[in-house]
Parts: structure tokens; sequence; C-alpha cells
């Protein structure tokens, strides 16, 4: 592989980090914020390949969606901030 090609992807290796952790961010808050439409999201995924999935506690399944999109926004933030700091 040509050495310019090599420096010009280890250089765009921060940008899609970037774009990755503001897509991160975005997620994470839509499963914090309205962790229901999430689960009905994945409901209706599994129906379109035949399967059928019940949460067995409805506000464990809510609680653990939240928690998930908050730890899913706070690792996407920590990554932004350690590109900014270097």
């Amino acid at each position: 592989m040509n050495k310019q090609l090599i420096v010009v992807w280890v250089g765009l290796i921060p940008k899609i980090l970037m774009l990755l952790s503001f897509i991160a961010i975005i997620i994470g808050f839509v499963l914090f914020l309205n962790p229901a439409f999430a689960i009905e999201i994945q409901r209706r995924f599994y129906e379109k390949i035949n399967w059928r999935i019940e949460p067995i506690s409805m506000p464990k399944e809510i609680r653990n969606t939240k928690i998930m999109g908050l730890f899913l926004t706070v690792v996407a933030l920590s990554t932004l901030v350690s590109i900014f700091i270097k």
C-alpha cells in the first residue's frame, strides 16, 4: 500500500470517530428520553424476521434502556473529549 494513502487514512480516523460519536450521542439521547420508542422499534424488527419478543417486565426494560442510553451518551462524550484533548 502507498505510504501517502496510509497517512491519509490515519488522518481520517479522528474525523470518523467524531462522526460516530455524534451519532451515538443522538441515539443515546433518544434511548434515554424515549425508551418505549426504542423497544417498539426492536419489537417491529423482530416481527419482520418472524420472531416475537415481549419483555417479562416492561418497567425493568424501560429502566435498562434508559441506562443503556445514558451509558452510550457518556461513552460517546468521553470519546469526543479524548479526541479534542489530543
